[in-house]
This record gives structure tokens, sequence and C-alpha cells, in this order.
């Protein structure tokens, strides 16, 4: 792999000199690896049941761990997600609602805290808040492509400097991972945040997965042809659906070398370049029959939204299969150095993915398949192997839980509550456990169309309430429907349960102090609480 010595001598040459004056039982102390991802979800991951794929490194963390089968985002978009988990507060308390915001990184972290307790500290790979890292030994973050980073010969910022390495990002990440681990100080424990940019759009598998599914057929989810049928604005207006949303050159990549060379401003090429020839020369095989049948006029109509979605799937769930081989060779490295098993090793992802549910990619909304986000986590001197989880969790509690786990103070602040609890009882959850997660996004009018929203999602029912250029409310019974494909809004025999979520909701964003959305809730609760009419 590739050697990176060179990067650390610096930063890791002070950090040696004050290692010297740190107190001995500092070394017994877990180590923490948070192992994130953009836009997986867990339908392509098998020890959630996924038919998709095989994860199998995935399943190890889950199998020698604890799988926590209720996580949630509470904001469904990467730059907020990932402001919610360095800070433990949603985001209209840390301030990063939407992509177009900016993170301010004067702030409290995690790390930071993490840092002044003796932690070395490291971020490697996606970052996408805008600001520059604070509250690092060490950071290496992806730039280019809007922050978002390329899949081949990606750009880097390294603790300010600007380089380029070779490669396939996802291996790059984890070369650069396991090189920082080499020369780390190895009389403090660590915390690293590893960050892979994979499975995000547009799904560019590494050279040695170009081509592996395009003989696979992937089943296709149940509500592949949704007509919204009974639901309201929002489903019916957003821009995320395979069958219209989803472009020929940049999603599903048809267009031939000598296309992209006749146009060399289309954003396809500009990743397209950045490959060795013989990578340009292997896409072209792989990706001249997708290009030949579409062209063939033959498809049209739902065959076309299913072969849409068969390429997707096809790209989408090589690039996962990069992320699972390079999660294998950061546990093997750990095992080599004896680490292992005195780390907390976190693997999630920043939200999920809609992956073909009602016709959509992408994330954003409340609905499961976006909101739900994987969870694993392995540390066997606390977690007991195979444990399975259905406490409701949420993003903003992964702070508290590394601090808890490290013997630091969790600042009153911080809005996210310590899973150490449920973690090391076998997942169950305390008598006084939360009885919903909340939700809330903001980013609208913007990319994919998808309205604010914020609501609350127990364990058996959801409620939402689409608000700003609408106010519209849906509620879902996920025993009965978990597809969410009908709303009970409104109904009377839904009207009990309707209240008690109506007033949960309110007591929730007390909690949290998310009240100003919500005028029309405070005034329900001056009226009538038992049925509140539909819309």
């Amino acid at each position: 792999m590739i050697n990176r010595l060179s990067l650390f001598c610096l930063p890791l040459a002070a950090a040696g000199m004050a290692s010297c004056q740190q107190p001995q039982e500092e070394a017994k102390r877990p180590n923490i690896i948070f192992m994130m991802t953009d836009d997986h979800t867990t339908q392509a991951m098998s020890c959630y049941g996924g038919r998709l794929i095989q994860t199998p490194n995935m399943d190890r963390i889950a199998a020698e761990g604890i799988r926590m089968d209720r996580c949630f985002a509470v904001n469904a978009l990467s730059g907020p997600s990932r402001a919610c988990i360095l800070t433990g507060k949603f985001s209209h308390v840390n301030g990063f609602t939407d992509n177009a915001s900016t993170f301010d990184g004067s702030q409290q972290t995690f790390p930071k805290l993490l840092r002044e307790a003796g932690y070395e500290t490291s971020v490697i790979g996606k970052w996408h808040l805008i600001s520059e890292p604070q509250g690092f030994d060490y950071w290496c973050i992806l730039s280019g492509q809007h922050e978002q980073g390329d899949y081949y010969d990606p750009d880097f910022i390294e603790n300010g400097r600007h380089i380029q390495e070779k490669g396939y990002v996802t291996d790059v990440v984890t070369d650069k991972a396991i090189a920082y681990l080499e020369h780390r100080d190895k009389s403090k424990p660590f915390c690293m945040m590893y960050h892979q940019k994979a499975p995000h759009r547009n799904w560019m598998p590494a050279p040695r997965h170009l081509g592996m599914f395009n003989h696979t057929e992937f089943p296709e989810p149940a509500t592949l042809f949704d007509n919204y049928e009974g639901r309201g604005t929002a489903a019916r207006t957003q821009d995320m659906s395979i069958a219209h949303t989803m472009t020929e050159d940049w999603d599903l990549k048809l267009l031939t070398r000598e296309e992209m060379l006749a146009d060399t401003t289309n954003r396809l090429y500009q990743v397209y370049k950045r490959m060795p020839r013989d990578v340009q020369a292997k896409w072209d095989s792989v990706y001249a029959p997708r290009i030949a049948e579409y062209r063939s006029g033959k498809l049209k109509g739902k065959e076309l939204v299913s072969w849409k979605y068969q390429q997707y799937m096809r790209d989408y769930l090589a690039t996962v299969v990069a992320v699972d081989e390079n999660i294998g060779r950061l546990l093997d490295y750990l095992e080599k150095t004896g680490e292992l098993d005195n780390t907390i090793i976190v693997y999630t992802s920043d939200q999920g993915f809609f992956l073909g549910e009602h016709g959509w990619f992408d994330k954003r909304f409340m609905y499961e398949e976006c909101q739900r986000m994987p969870l694993v986590i392995r540390y066997p001197k606390a977690i007991k192997a195979g444990s399975v989880s259905d406490a409701i969790a949420m993003n903003v509690d992964f702070a508290p839980t590394f601090l808890d786990f490290a013997g630091v103070e969790i600042p009153d602040d911080i809005q996210g509550r310590s899973l150490k609890p449920v973690l090391t009882n076998e997942g169950a959850e305390p008598a006084d456990w939360r009885k919903a997660a909340y939700y809330h996004y903001y980013e609208y009018p913007a990319e994919h169309s998808v309205k604010r929203h914020y609501g609350i999602r127990t364990k058996d029912f959801k409620l939402i309430h689409f608000y700003n250029d609408v106010d519209e409310w849906e509620m879902y019974d996920l025993t009965n429907d978990p597809h969410e494909l009908t709303n009970v809004y409104g109904r009377p025999e839904y009207a009990g349960k309707q209240a008690e979520l109506i007033e949960l909701l309110h007591q929730t964003q007390q909690q949290y102090n998310d009240t100003d959305p919500d005028e029309k809730v405070r005034e329900l609760f001056k009226g009538d609480r038992r049925l509140i009419p539909g819309r």
C-alpha cells in the first residue's frame, strides 16, 4: 500500500514530546474508531437481513458486538448529520441545519473533549462541513466536488496542505488510517474518525469491482412503483425518482469515451479523466453493453424504470463491497497489533438511503429507509457478542456515548444520551429510556425538493408535520404498515393514538428546545386534544 510515513512526522513528534507526561493508566482507556460511510443503508447490510449483498466485515462487528435496530438520524442529510454527531446536539442548536451552512468549528465537540482528556484524535476521509476541522491532532479530509471528494485519484487537505493521492478513494482513506495508527503516539489512547465517501452518488466502483454485478438481477423493492395515493404533497412533488431524476450521464454513466472527449465539460468526464488509462479501458468495456442496451430503444415505461434500478444497484452495491473489504483491512491491522479488543469499533452511516423504495434514491425524508441508520458496535470488554437492541437511539447519542466509555464527564448542554447503559446490558434499555426519536429537516427549497418537516418516531408509530409552504400531517402505524403507505392521520379509529403522539411531539420539542416551527401544535393544546382533524 501507499507509504504515508512522512505525513505524520511533525504532528506526532510534537505529540510524542507531551506523551511522557501522561499518566500510565491512560493506556487502559479504550481506543475508539468511529467508522462512518455516506448514504449506506441497512437494506444493503446482510447483518440487518438485507437481501442485496453480503457484508462479512460489517457483519463481524455486529456478531462480535451489538446491532442497534432502531438508530435514527435526527436530520437525514450529510453535513447536518455530521454536525449532530460531533456536537451531540440537534441542528437548531449546533447551527448546521442544511448543506448550505458552515460548521462553527469553535464550538464544543466530543473530539475536543477527548483530546483535552489525553486522547490522540484524528479524522480521515470525508468531512463535508465547509470549515476546517478543529480539535484533532491530525486531520486529512477529502476536498473537491463540493467537499464530496472524488472516487479516483482523490484530492485531500491534510492539516491545511492540499495534496492529491493516486488510487481509489476507499482504499486510500484506509491506507491513511493504517499509516496514522502505525505512527501514532502509542502511550495515549486514540480516537479516530474514519469517514468513507462511498457509497455516495454517483456510485463509482473500484477498478477491481467494475462490472462485478453486470449479470446479477437484484430483487426489486415492493414499493418501486408507488403512486403515493392517500399521502401528501411532499411525497408527490419530490424530485428524487429513479424514473425522472436519475441522469443519463452522471448517475447511469451512459456516455462513451468518444462522447466524453467531445464534451470535456461534462461532470462524468471530470472524474473519468482522473482514472489511469488502463482503468479507463476497463470502464469503457464494462459500460459499453449498458449503453448499447439503453440505446436500443426497447426499454419503455415500467420496464425502463426496472432497468434503471438494476444499473443503480450494480454501481451502488459495488462501492459497498470496497467499503466492506477495507473495514476488514482495518480490523486485521488492529488484530495484528493487539489493539482489536482494546478498541471500541463503531460502524454507521450519516443516514440511511432509498434503494428504490417508493421509486426513489437519495434520503432527506423522515420515512424509514433514510431516517433509520445502521449502527453496530464491537467492544468485547463491555459489550456481549451477538447482542441486539430495539432501544431508540439517535445520532446525537454518539458523542455522549464515547465520552462515557472514556470516563470523560458529559457536559450538561449535550442533548443526546449515552448509549452505554444499553450497550453493556445486552441491548436492554433502562426503565426511563426515551419513548421517541425526534427529527427535523430544513433544506427546502433545494435539490430534490423535499419539503421541510419534523416529527417523532416511537417504536410503533410515526408522526410527521410538513410545514413552511404546506401544512400537512402524516401518521403511520408501523406495526401494520411497515412500508408507510397509508397515512392514518385524522382517522377516527386512531384518534386516541394521534392525540397521544401530538402531546409527545410537543413534549419532545420542549425537551430539545425546538419549539419555534410548530406554533400550530402549541395552539392545539388550548383546545380539545382528543381528535385533531386531518387535512
